[in-house]
């Protein structure tokens, strides 16, 4: 059996051969045979033109095998495939039965789209491919491509290139070891750790799988894509970038990093309009502003950032909830303006401080620009601050007014001044923590002086109307100030409850590679308050 198999290969074999088309010499100036130096071969000398199969090659030298239909040339070797094909070399083998070509020695190829030049080039003329193993250039009218190795298909004119490829023009630079590109579009198509750099701006773009146009600029990055700006880093699962019309989005696990202003924002869909200093952002978005030894956490259901570094906007809407270890907030639209370093939080605002509570219909938080630490506060219309009693189960003190400024001193509140209409109601307790009294006072203005979060001064602009109750005569009107209501069960107590939407009590879907909890700080009990002094502890707010 083994036998008939191998007289049958032996019979294909012959006639795969006999119906080979052989190589017609159509002139030289000379030839002659040397069957001792030349064996089988033919020796052309001077002006060789040999055609075979569409291809014509010429040569100053060629030896013909013509029973291997195999011939070898030597000197200026042209072969030309068709009108477009035209390769030059120094030497040349040829195997008429394979159509397989071997060249070496300044090789140079020339097609209608790119010109290729390296030292050794192999040509399979059945499959219309070249390919090359010790390093090529090809040049089209767009771009000079280098490889070490490199395969390119004459039919669709695309080039595989691998191992120490670069795509370079006058505009980008392309480095990778593994990339399709196709002289006729433009486009290259990546595959592994890559690299685009604008050679103006040295803008960058870094990505393991993803599609360029070196034509148009416009890219797509689908895989570990990252894009490099003067002032933003973008990443993303997925990236599209036209940088014509500095233009970016991306989708799935986004981290756009502010390298100027040292914050980060994520979420899970974002367009970056780079001409325009415009960010936006949704789908679990939060804005990060990094601190040294703390982070600040705002979500929104859509984020917006505006303007250019140091004088950036941001805009957060609906379901707006602010996260930092020693505070938290909540509302439905914030404004933060950086430039001044003034949020102001919207509609049914909330700020918690560890045991405080502070409402109003309007609440704005100052920076200081040069320091970003917390600055002043001010809480404008039905402003309340409310804070448990930590000895009682529904004892809370409150302090209430038509608008409150704040002033904090080393990130301390240090100044409270209640403006029109101020009340207040606090719990007061002896020194072994039994209640002994509430009291209830009333004045147009208050300002309260603290030091180490204790009120340690209390200054009437007029004269207070002011009762103490003791706690088996209270009625609930004296205990609770208009508007009061306790929002605990709204705060975020760890970042991750920012993303919690209030209204179906269900979290949008996590981000895969999601950011580490950070844990709440514990509070500490209630200090006392001494009577005689009418002293309302009020808890730290601390800059953010």
């Amino acid at each position: 059996m083994k036998r008939i198999c191998f007289f049958s290969l032996l019979i294909l074999s012959y006639l795969a051969n006999a119906q080979a088309k052989k190589v017609t010499i159509e002139k030289s100036d000379y030839s002659y045979v040397d069957e001792e130096k030349f064996p089988g071969a033919t020796v052309f000398i001077g002006d060789v033109i040999m055609h075979h199969d569409g291809a014509k090659l010429t040569c100053k030298k060629a030896l013909y095998y013509q029973e291997r239909n195999f011939f070898k040339a030597f000197g200026d070797v042209v072969i030309n495939q068709g009108d477009t094909i035209k390769q030059t070399s120094d030497y040349s083998d040829y195997d008429a039965n394979t159509k397989q070509a071997l060249s070496w020695g300044n090789v140079v190829l020339t097609d209608p789209s790119m010109v290729l030049k390296t030292d050794t080039l192999h040509f399979d003329r059945i499959n219309q491919k070249l390919y090359y193993k010790h390093y090529a250039t090809i040049k089209d009218e767009t771009n000079v491509l280098k490889s070490k190795y490199g395969n390119y298909y004459l039919e669709n004119k695309k080039f595989t290139a691998t191992t120490r490829v670069t795509v370079d023009n006058p505009e980008h630079n392309v480095v990778s070891n593994h990339l399709d590109y196709y002289t006729q579009y433009g486009t290259a198509y990546l595959y592994g750790p890559s690299t685009i750099t604008n050679s103006q701006n040295e803008n960058k773009i870094y990505c393991e799988r993803g599609f360029y146009n070196t034509k148009t600029d416009i890219s797509h990055f689908v895989k570990n894509a990252k894009l490099f700006l003067k002032e933003r880093t973008i990443e993303g699962d997925s990236l599209y970038y036209d940088k014509n019309k500095g233009f970016a989005s991306a989708t799935k696990n986004i981290k756009v990093i502010d390298t100027v202003q040292n914050s980060i924002a994520k979420g899970h869909y974002a367009e970056l309009f780079d001409f325009k200093d415009s960010l936006f952002i949704t789908k679990r978005a939060v804005a990060i502003s990094v601190f040294e030894k703390d982070s600040s956490y705002t979500h929104g259901d859509t984020l917006l950032v505006t303007g250019k570094a140091k004088n950036r906007i941001l805009r957060a809407f609906h379901n707006v909830k602010i996260f930092k270890s020693d505070l938290q907030g909540k509302c439905d639209s914030l404004h933060t303006n950086e430039a001044i370093g003034l949020t102001k939080m919207y509609r049914n605002p909330v700020l918690w401080s560890e045991k405080s509570q502070i409402t109003g219909d309007t609440i704005h938080l100052l920076n200081n620009s040069v320091t970003n630490k917390l600055d002043s506060l001010k809480v404008l219309n039905n402003s309340l601050i409310v804070q448990k009693d930590s000895l009682g189960k529904d004892d809370y003190n409150q302090i209430k007014g038509r608008n409150m400024f704040g002033k904090f001193e080393k990130n301390k509140l240090r100044i409270l001044l209640v403006k029109g209409n101020a009340e207040s109601v606090y719990y007061n307790r002896d020194d072994s923590g039994t209640l002994e009294t509430i009291t209830k006072e009333i004045s147009s203005n208050i300002e309260f002086t603290l030091v180490d979060n204790e009120i340690e001064q209390i200054k009437y602009i007029t004269s207070p109307d002011g009762t103490s109750f003791p706690p088996d005569k209270v009625t609930d009107d004296v205990v609770k100030l208009k508007g009061f209501i306790w929002r605990d069960d709204e705060r975020p107590k760890v970042m991750e409850d920012i993303f919690i939407k209030d209204l179906s009590g269900k979290p949008l879907p996590k981000v895969k590679k999601g950011t580490a909890k950070i844990k709440e700080k514990p509070t500490t009990k209630l200090d006392s308050i001494n009577t005689k002094r009418k002293v309302f502890l009020m808890d730290k707010l601390k800059d953010q």
